[in-house]
């Protein structure tokens, strides 16, 4: 069974930072990308950072780039999210996903998969 599990959220200080962790388990999948969402309150999910396991790519939205910084830990299942600078508009719900980019685009639904989240709050 495929298993994600974020960690590291948290109560933090505009200007502070905060190192979000994800750890995912039971696949064993050849090319992927591990990636972060966040939803704050009354607003639709959005995408955050994403790398992708073939080459090590990786992607940021237009709001954090140059702030957050997405990296691998000791091995490929675990993906880091330093977050610093934080602003009041980071706070939100944090989830890691992770995606299977080696099937054909019919069945990649099928191996697209969420953790449960952490929550940061950026305060003043």
């Amino acid at each position: 069974e495929v298993q994600l599990q974020a960690s590291g959220g948290g109560l933090v200080q505009v200007g502070g930072s905060l190192r979000l962790s994800c750890t995912a388990s039971g696949f064993r999948w050849d090319h992927y990308v591990i990636g972060w969402f966040r939803q704050a309150p009354g607003k639709e999910r959005e995408g955050v950072s994403w790398i992708s396991s073939t080459d090590g790519s990786t992607r940021y939205d237009d709001d954090v780039q140059g702030r957050f910084i997405i990296s691998y830990g000791s091995s490929k299942n675990t993906v880091y999210l330093q977050m610093n600078s934080l602003k009041p508009e980071d706070t939100a719900v944090y989830y890691c996903e992770a995606r299977d980019t080696g099937v054909i685009a019919p069945l990649a639904p099928m191996y697209h998969y969420w953790g449960q989240g952490t929550e940061v709050t950026v305060s003043s």
